[in-house]
């Protein structure tokens, strides 16, 4: 594996060829490629510890649902309004993200300090274990100039589906 910092400069010296991958996978079946992709992301995190890394706290931000934040004021004790006026914004989508990086509720090693409470994106990143795996191709794109591990299993990928040939 290669330490965080250098995972946005590695995604993006891929990303062509990541593309041109990504188009082929989009033509395997969903449930083919859960099958494939799932075993994939299973191997990879049996190897990378996040908290090591935890890259993903560090550069973006999850987006925030109500149900995230009425959780997460609850967990810091404050009300849902005031949660918002202090952390968060809505972006171009209109959504509710963090006003900045890295993740406030990020500690020096790395821990979450609201972790029960996390949102949702939180806990399901990096999406690479969801069904219907081929619904995210372009935000697990995005993620592989963010998370090693969603780079590796990208890489694992294209050996396991002989891309190239």
């Amino acid at each position: 594996m290669f330490k965080p910092e250098e995972i946005k400069e590695k995604g993006k010296v891929a990303e062509t060829i990541n593309k041109k991958f990504f188009d082929k996978l989009k033509k395997v079946s969903p449930d083919q490629l859960d099958k494939i992709v799932h075993p994939v992301h299973e191997d990879v995190f049996e190897e990378i510890d996040c908290l090591a890394c935890a890259n993903c706290c560090k550069t973006t931000s999850p987006i925030f649902y109500q149900a995230d934040i009425e959780r997460v004021a609850r967990k810091l004790r404050v009300k849902p309004s005031e949660f918002i006026d202090q952390y968060l914004h809505l972006d171009e989508d209109n959504d509710y993200v963090l006003n900045s990086s890295p993740c406030p509720f990020l500690d020096g090693e790395n821990y979450c300090l609201v972790y029960e409470s996390r949102p949702t994106a939180c806990r399901e990143y990096p999406h690479t274990n969801r069904k219907r795996f081929r619904q995210i191709l372009n935000l697990t794109l995005k993620n592989t100039q963010v998370c090693p591990a969603v780079y590796e299993i990208v890489e694992r990928l294209k050996v396991k589906l002989d891309f190239g040939k």
